[in-house]
């Protein structure tokens, strides 16, 4: 793992647990929560580096940022109950006429989901690789073996965008209806061997009411 730049802030409790003790309301504890949590946050972006590691220390430094995070994630439950309890109020000397600050949220099952699948999956070496939702035909049946008369390109299966040219005279678009798309945009851009995941949401146009047009997939 490549070390930190002076400028990232350190992975440790006592410093997390500063910044959530110094947040003043819930917006603040929020911006804290992105800043470690989030998509590019310092402790995200330490697990997609676990893939980087040799398997003896990808499995002591995952066990040790796994537990960071669930610590971590406790106490931003903590610092969030202390706010909303009534003494973290405004002072009687301030407008309290104003709107409170909304209540902190928490991540979407799905999304929660897919986290702690991707985390375990990085442990084991494995890399994130992602794709555009919108795909051309060619990436999502053709490069993947499926040709034009393949089943699964029904019009009554596959949500497609009105024809038109890209740079590459593919006239196709479409919703993908997998993330298998993403191994074809990654074994380009890379060399062999392969080893990545690819998470995300897919799109099929089923039409009664036992299935949804929208799921989510996890591909490795």
């Amino acid at each position: 793992m490549p070390p930190p730049s002076s400028s990232a802030p350190p992975l440790t409790q006592a410093h997390w647990r500063a910044r959530f003790a110094a947040a003043a309301d819930a917006g603040e504890l929020a911006r804290e929560r992105v800043a470690l949590l989030g998509k590019k946050g310092a402790l995200t972006l330490a697990l997609r580096q676990l893939a980087d590691l040799p398997p003896a220390a990808r499995r002591e430094q995952g066990q040790r940022l796994n537990g960071l995070k669930r610590s971590l994630e406790q106490a931003l439950r903590e610092r969030q109950a202390e706010l909303e309890r009534p003494e973290s109020s405004p002072a009687a000397s301030e407008d309290v006429s104003l709107p409170l600050a909304p209540p902190l949220g928490r991540l979407h099952p799905l999304s929660y989901a897919t986290e702690e699948l991707a985390a375990i999956f990085l442990q084991l070496g494995f890399a994130l690789e992602e794709g555009p939702e919108i795909e051309t035909a060619a990436n999502n049946f053709t490069a993947l073996n499926m040709p034009p008369l393949h089943p699964a390109r029904q019009m009554h299966d596959t949500f497609y965008f009105a024809a038109r040219k890209n740079q590459s005279g593919d006239a196709q678009f479409l919703l993908r209806t997998h993330t298998s798309p993403v191994q074809i945009r990654a074994m380009r851009r890379t060399k062999p061997p392969f080893r990545f995941i690819a998470p995300g949401r897919v799109y099929r146009c089923d039409s009664d009411q036992t299935h949804t047009p929208m799921f989510h997939q996890i591909e490795g």
